[in-house]
Protein backbone atom coordinates (compact mmCIF):
# COMPACT_ATOMS: atom_id res chain seq x y z
CA UNK A 1 0.00 0.00 0.00
CA UNK A 2 0.94 3.53 -1.00
CA UNK A 3 0.89 5.99 1.56
CA UNK A 4 -2.13 7.95 1.17
CA UNK A 5 -0.67 11.51 0.15
CA UNK A 6 1.76 9.32 -2.47
CA UNK A 7 -1.25 7.59 -4.11
CA UNK A 8 -3.64 10.86 -4.29
CA UNK A 9 -0.12 13.05 -6.05
CA UNK A 10 -0.14 9.66 -8.59
CA UNK A 11 -3.78 9.53 -9.18
CA UNK A 12 -4.22 13.26 -9.75
CA UNK A 13 -1.13 13.24 -11.67
CA UNK A 14 -2.85 10.48 -13.97
CA UNK A 15 -5.85 12.01 -14.26
CA UNK A 16 -4.26 15.45 -15.51
CA UNK A 17 -2.48 13.06 -17.87
CA UNK A 18 -5.06 11.70 -19.80
CA UNK A 19 -6.73 14.60 -20.04
CA UNK A 20 -3.38 15.88 -21.94
CA UNK A 21 -3.58 13.29 -23.73
CA UNK A 22 -7.38 13.94 -25.01
CA UNK A 23 -6.16 17.74 -26.08
CA UNK A 24 -3.20 16.45 -27.56
CA UNK A 25 -4.99 14.00 -29.56
CA UNK A 26 -7.55 16.63 -30.84
CA UNK A 27 -10.34 13.67 -30.15
CA UNK A 28 -14.02 15.10 -30.65
CA UNK A 29 -14.53 14.86 -26.84
CA UNK A 30 -15.05 17.25 -23.78
CA UNK A 31 -12.96 16.19 -20.78
CA UNK A 32 -13.74 17.92 -17.87
CA UNK A 33 -13.33 17.98 -14.00
CA UNK A 34 -16.45 16.57 -12.03
CA UNK A 35 -14.91 17.36 -8.29
CA UNK A 36 -11.63 16.07 -6.83
CA UNK A 37 -10.30 12.87 -8.08
CA UNK A 38 -13.06 12.93 -10.99
CA UNK A 39 -13.05 13.13 -15.00
CA UNK A 40 -15.62 13.16 -17.05
CA UNK A 41 -15.30 12.17 -20.46
CA UNK A 42 -18.22 13.23 -23.02
CA UNK A 43 -18.56 12.29 -26.82
CA UNK A 44 -20.88 14.21 -29.01
CA UNK A 45 -23.26 11.16 -29.23
CA UNK A 46 -24.15 11.42 -25.79
CA UNK A 47 -21.72 8.62 -24.31
CA UNK A 48 -19.66 9.30 -21.51
CA UNK A 49 -16.58 7.60 -19.48
CA UNK A 50 -15.62 8.36 -16.06
CA UNK A 51 -12.25 8.14 -14.76
CA UNK A 52 -12.05 8.67 -10.74
CA UNK A 53 -9.45 8.21 -7.89
CA UNK A 54 -10.82 5.48 -5.16
CA UNK A 55 -8.90 5.93 -2.12
CA UNK A 56 -9.61 3.28 -0.12
CA UNK A 57 -8.82 0.90 -2.60
CA UNK A 58 -6.21 2.86 -4.04
CA UNK A 59 -7.40 2.56 -7.52
CA UNK A 60 -8.59 4.50 -10.46
CA UNK A 61 -11.55 2.96 -11.36
CA UNK A 62 -13.06 3.54 -14.71
CA UNK A 63 -16.51 3.65 -15.85
CA UNK A 64 -17.97 2.47 -19.79
CA UNK A 65 -21.03 1.80 -21.40
CA UNK A 66 -18.76 -1.42 -21.72
CA UNK A 67 -18.33 -2.07 -18.26
CA UNK A 68 -16.53 -0.77 -15.07
CA UNK A 69 -12.39 -1.24 -14.94
CA UNK A 70 -10.47 -0.96 -11.65
CA UNK A 71 -6.79 -0.14 -12.20
CA UNK A 72 -3.69 -0.52 -9.37
CA UNK A 73 -0.51 1.16 -9.72
CA UNK A 74 1.98 -1.70 -10.29
CA UNK A 75 5.26 1.08 -9.23
CA UNK A 76 5.23 2.04 -12.80
CA UNK A 77 1.99 2.00 -14.31
CA UNK A 78 -2.05 1.40 -13.95
CA UNK A 79 -3.03 -1.96 -14.51
CA UNK A 80 -6.28 -3.66 -14.41
CA UNK A 81 -6.85 -5.80 -11.51
CA UNK A 82 -8.49 -8.47 -13.60
CA UNK A 83 -6.39 -9.12 -17.15
CA UNK A 84 -3.63 -6.77 -16.19
CA UNK A 85 -4.20 -4.43 -19.26
CA UNK A 86 -2.48 -0.87 -18.68
CA UNK A 87 -4.99 1.92 -18.39
CA UNK A 88 -3.95 4.04 -21.77
CA UNK A 89 -4.14 1.27 -23.85
CA UNK A 90 -7.58 0.85 -22.69
CA UNK A 91 -9.03 4.49 -22.92
CA UNK A 92 -6.86 4.16 -26.44
CA UNK A 93 -9.71 1.58 -27.05
CA UNK A 94 -12.45 3.42 -25.88
CA UNK A 95 -12.26 6.34 -27.39
CA UNK A 96 -11.53 5.15 -30.73
CA UNK A 97 -14.65 2.87 -30.20
CA UNK A 98 -16.53 6.25 -29.36
CA UNK A 99 -15.11 8.74 -31.45
CA UNK A 100 -14.64 6.19 -34.56
CA UNK A 101 -11.07 7.64 -35.33
CA UNK A 102 -8.05 5.77 -34.43
CA UNK A 103 -6.98 6.88 -31.05
CA UNK A 104 -3.61 6.12 -29.12
CA UNK A 105 -3.22 8.19 -25.64
CA UNK A 106 -0.17 8.08 -23.79
CA UNK A 107 1.20 9.97 -20.85
CA UNK A 108 3.72 12.82 -21.55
Amino acid sequence: MLEESVFNALASSTLAAVEQALERCDVDCDAQWKGDGVLEIAFDHGARMVLNRHGVAQELWLADRSGGFHYRYDGSRWLDTRDGSDLFSVLSRLVSQHTGQAVILAPV
